[in-house]
C-alpha cells in the first residue's frame, strides 16, 4: 500500500491507466451533467404533460432511443478501432470518418422513412393514442440528427478527446432537449409540439457539430478514396451493427413490450425508472470512454499482459465507483421516483430488480468493447442474437405474469447472462481475466454503506433523510475502503489525478489573478 508499491507499476501501464482514468473523470462530470439534464427534462415533462400524455412521449422517445442505437450501423466502434490505428496517415482517417457519416445518414434516412410509414401500426400495438403518430414521425427525423451527433462524439473519442465527446454528446445534446421541451411547454404546446421543438433544436446542433469536429480533430471527412477502405470498414461495422440490433431485442425489448402489453401510464412509469437506471450506468460508461482506443493500441502492439492489467484495474475502479451509486438507488429509489409524481413510485420494485443487472454489467467491465477491439466482433454478434431470442421469450412471459417487475427482471437477466458469457469468451480467446481478491474490498465497503443508509432511513423521518443518508453513506464507504485497504494501482490513479487537477487549478487561479 506504500508509495513504493505504487511506483512499481510499469510506465506503460501507468500511462494507460492515467489516460483512461482522466477520461473517466472528465466523462463522469459530463455524464452526470447529462443525467441531471435528462432527469430534469423528464420531471418537467411528467408534471407538465400529465401521466397519459407523458406516456405517449415516453413510448415514442424510447423507440427513438432504440433506433439511435442502430442508426450508425456499427460506425462508432470502427472509429475507435481504426482512427487510432491509422495515426500518421490522415487520408485513411478522413476516409474512415467520411464513411461513418455517410453510413449513418444513409441508414438514418431509411429508418426515418420506415418510422413514418409504420407509426400508425406501432400506435395500434402500443399506446393507441392519436397524438402518438405525429410524435413518433417527428422522432423518426430526430434519429438521423442524433446519429450525426453520435458520429461527432465517436470521432472525438477516437482521437482521445474526452472533452469533445462530453461537450457534444453529454451536455449539448440533452441540454438542447431540455431547453426546447421547456420552451414548448411554456408556450402551451402538448406532446406533439414538444417533439417538434426537440427535432428543430437537435437539427441546429447537428449542423454545427460536424464542421466543429473536423476543425478541432483535424480529420476532414472524405470519400475520395473510400473504395480502398470500404471492405475493411464494413467487415468490422456489419457484425457490430447486427450486434447492436441484437442488443435492442436483448436490453430494450422491455420498453416495447411494456407499451404493447401494459398501459400508457405504465409506459411512463417505466420510462421514469429507466432515467434512474441511467444514473447507475455512469461509472461503467465513464471508464469505457477512452478504454477502447487504448485497448486497440495495446492489442495491435501485442501487449496482452499489459492489456489484462489495465482491464483488471479499470474494472475494479468501476466496481468501486458504482457500489455507492447502487446503494443510494436501492435505499432511496422510492423517494427519487416520487420527484416525477406520486404515480411513479410504483416503479420502485422494478427498479430494485433492474439494479441487479446493472451490478453484474458493471462488475465485469468493458467486455463488449474488448471483444470488438480484439477483433472478435463476430463472436459478439452471434452471442447478442442468441441471447436476444431468449430475452424476448423470457421478458414476454415475465411481463404477462408480473407486469412492470417482469419487464425489469427479463432485462436484468439478459444483462447478467450476456456479460457473464462475454467475460468467459475474453478469457477463452485472449486470456483476459479481471477478477482477484481485491474486488472484495469495495463490495464489503458497500455492505457497510447500505447498513448506514438504511439505519438513517428508518430512524430519520425528515424530508432531508435521503440527503443525510447519502452523505453519511458515502462517508462510511470511503472510511471502509481505507480500513480494508486500497489497491496500489487505485491509490496511484487517485494520487496522480489529484496532483494533476490541483496543479491545473493553481495555474488557472494564478492566471486569473494576474489578469485581474
Amino acid at each position: 500500500m506504500s508509495r513504493d508499491d505504487e511506483e512499481t507499476v510499469p510506465d506503460d501501464e501507468r500511462d494507460a491507466l492515467l489516460t483512461i482514468a482522466h477520461g473517466a473523470v472528465v466523462t463522469s462530470g459530463g455524464i452526470s451533467g447529462q443525467r441531471a439534464l435528462t432527469t430534469a427534462v423528464e420531471v418537467v415533462l411528467a408534471r407538465g404533460l400529465g401521466p397519459m400524455a407523458y406516456g405517449v412521449y415516453a413510448m415514442a422517445w424510447r423507440i427513438a432511443q432504440i433506433l439511435v442505437r442502430i442508426v450508425t450501423f456499427g460506425s462508432v466502434p470502427v472509429l475507435q478501432r481504426y482512427v487510432p490505428a491509422y495515426d500518421g496517415t490522415p487520408k485513411r482517417q478522413s476516409v474512415v470518418v467520411g464513411l461513418a457519416y455517410a453510413t449513418t445518414v444513409g441508414f438514418g434516412v431509411v429508418l426515418a422513412i420506415s418510422v413514418w410509414r409504420l407509426a400508425p401500426w406501432i400506435n395500434e400495438l402500443t399506446v393507441d393514442q392519436p397524438s402518438f403518430v405525429p410524435t413518433m414521425r417527428g422522432f423518426g427525423f430526430l434519429v438521423v440528427l442524433l446519429g450525426v451527433v453520435t458520429i461527432v462524439s465517436g470521432n472525438f473519442r477516437a482521437v482521445g478527446s474526452a472533452r469533445g465527446e462530453v461537450v457534444f454528446n453529454k451536455l449539448l445534446r440533452p441540454g438542447v432537449r431540455f431547453g426546447c421541451a421547456t420552451a414548448a411547454l411554456a408556450l402551451g404546446y402538448s406532446v406533439v409540439g414538444v417533439a417538434g421543438a426537440i427535432v428543430v433544436g437537435t437539427g441546429v446542433l447537428a449542423a454545427l457539430a460536424a464542421p466543429i469536429a473536423a476543425r478541432v480533430t483535424g480529420i476532414v471527412p472524405s470519400l475520395r478514396e473510400a473504395r480502398s477502405e470500404v471492405r475493411r470498414f464494413y467487415n468490422h461495422a456489419a457484425p457490430v451493427a447486427m450486434s447492436s440490433l441484437g442488443k435492442v431485442f436483448q436490453n430494450r425489448v422491455d420498453v416495447l413490450l411494456v407499451g404493447a402489453l401494459l398501459t400508457t401510464v405504465a409506459a411512463g412509469v417505466y420510462n421514469a425508472l429507466l432515467v434512474l437506471i441511467a444514473i447507475a450506468w455512469i461509472p461503467l460508461q465513464s471508464f469505457n470512454q477512452l478504454l477502447p482506443p487504448v485497448a486497440s493500441e495495446l492489442y495491435a502492439d501485442g501487449r496482452i499482459e499489459v492489456l489484462n492489467e489495465i482491464y483488471t484495474s479499470v474494472t475494479r475502479l468501476i466496481v468501486t465507483t458504482v457500489v455507492p451509486v447502487l446503494a443510494i438507488l436501492l435505499v432511496y429509489g422510492r423517494d427519487l421516483l416520487a420527484l416525477f409524481g406520486p404515480t411513479y413510485t410504483q416503479g420502485y420494485v422494478p427498479l430494485v430488480v433492474y439494479l441487479g443487472g446493472v451490478f453484474v454489467g458493471s462488475a465485469v467491465g468493458a467486455t463488449g468493447w474488448l471483444l470488438m477491439m480484439t477483433d472478435h466482433q463476430y463472436a459478439r454478434m452471434l452471442l447478442d442474437w442468441l441471447l436476444a431470442a431468449l430475452n424476448v421469450a423470457l421478458t414476454y412471459t415475465f411481463i404477462v405474469q408480473f407486469g412492470l417487475v417482469g419487464a425489469a427482471l427479463g432485462t436484468s437477466l439478459a444483462i447478467a447472462i450476456q456479460n457473464g458469457i462475454q467475460v468467459l469468451l475474453l478469457r477463452r480467446f485472449e486470456g483476459l481475466w479481471p477478477f482477484d481478491r481485491t474486488f472484495l474490498t469495495p463490495i464489503a465497503a458497500g455492505g457497510v454503506t447500505l447498513l448506514v443508509m438504511w439505519t438513517i432511513r428508518v430512524s430519520v423521518s425528515s424530508s432531508l433523510a435521503p440527503v443525510l443518508g447519502s452523505v453519511a453513506g458515502l462517508g462510511s464507504y470511503i472510511v471502509s475502503l481505507h480500513v480494508l485497504g486500497i489497491d496500489p494501482r487505485d491509490r496511484l490513479v487517485v494520487r496522480e489525478l489529484v496532483d494533476r487537477y490541483r496543479t491545473d487549478l493553481t495555474e488557472t487561479l494564478q492566471t486569473a489573478t494576474r489578469s485581474a
